[in-house]
């Protein structure tokens, strides 16, 4: 899906927020700046120069996205931080583009990120284009190279999956068996009620999930799923499970598909789980725009960008594949087993 950071803020965020990205852009990227504290700084002249616009245009686009700047990086310098930040150039040997001290009382300054921020939205500049490009082919290069060429399993990197993946096996478990001894036969029951808790969780069933990720008849959907996702949908399944259980109890035989829908209803619209579902909703839908770039169109008012803690979690040297662990685990069991 092809991203315009001109007009996506959340597109924009996903990328400033993430650090490995930054580093790596930076290292691609020639711009001598003025470096205090090992950060990096410019001016509004050495932006418009740089992206070759007036520097009134740079002024015009801090304007109209004053608070995204902030957020990102700029900041307007006056008082003790301007003195401070000029005696800072002084003590490096080195000059800046702007008018003497003793006329300048304030100074816009960007850092790095808002440097790149001024490149994602200046639509008319073509050295904005080319960093634009230059921006995604670096974050596309950089998560393929963290997630081995592909994506689609990106969420078992996630340290708490693995937990959450053995935990929703057991309720999967319970809940097949309640639809197997509680429900009428039909051939489509498992498919039916696993759909519900799909739809209800997070608006798709399995099929219109496959197509969003492009998975495979031989993928499992379940082992694509955020651990967040697995274990709303053990608690559904669970809960769910014993429900089934007490009303085949209260008939004193099974249960007819549509006795089973009412039940399920009722059971998905109770009110302990919308905190539950918005958080799953909006885990799903975000981290599956900016890794996987799927966009969930039923879920898109759940979108917003990640922080760099999730790129930190999914991306960064904490981030195992889910074989690593396992093996892991192989090995703890195998000690234990020893000691008995």
């Amino acid at each position: 899906m092809a991203k315009d950071l001109t007009n996506s803020i959340i597109d924009r965020q996903n990328i400033l927020n993430n650090d490995l990205a930054i580093e790596e852009i930076k290292k691609n990227i020639n711009v001598p700046g003025i470096y205090i504290d090992d950060k990096i700084y410019f001016t509004i002249e050495y932006v418009a120069s740089f992206y070759e616009v007036d520097p009134r245009t740079i002024r015009r686009c801090i304007e109209n996205h004053n608070q995204e700047f902030k957020e990102n990086g700029y900041e307007v310098l006056i008082g003790k931080k301007l003195k401070d930040f000029f005696q800072s150039i002084e003590n490096s040997g080195k000059d800046i583009d702007v008018l003497t001290k003793e006329k300048t009382t304030r100074l816009s300054v960007f850092d790095f990120r808002a440097f790149l921020n001024v490149g994602m939205l200046l639509s008319e500049s073509e050295r904005a284009k080319e960093v634009r490009k230059m921006i995604l082919d670096i974050v596309i290069d950089l998560i393929n190279k963290k997630t081995g060429g592909g994506t689609k399993y990106i969420n078992q990197r996630d340290e708490d999956y693995l937990e959450s993946w053995y935990c929703e096996e057991n309720y999967r478990r319970l809940f097949t068996d309640a639809l197997r001894d509680f429900v009428v036969d039909g051939k489509y029951k498992y498919a039916r009620y696993t759909d519900k808790i799909y739809e209800s969780i997070f608006r798709e069933n399995t099929k219109e999930y496959k197509n969003i990720l492009n998975l495979n008849s031989k993928d499992k959907v379940r082992e694509t799923f955020y651990a967040e996702v697995l274990d709303l949908i053990s608690s559904y399944e669970g809960g769910f499970s014993e429900i089934l259980k007490d009303e085949y109890n209260k008939k004193g035989s099974k249960l007819e598909y549509y006795e089973v829908d009412k039940l399920f209803e009722k059971f998905s619209s109770q009110k302990l789980y919308e905190p539950l579902k918005n958080k799953a909703r909006n885990k799903m839908a975000s981290r599956d725009l900016a890794f996987r770039d799927a966009l969930h169109l039923r879920l898109t008012e759940y979108i917003s960008p990640l922080d760099q803690t999730e790129f930190e979690k999914f991306l960064g040297l904490k981030s195992q594949e889910l074989l690593d662990r396992m093996k892991e685990s192989e090995e703890v069991f195998k000690r234990l087993k020893e000691r008995e």
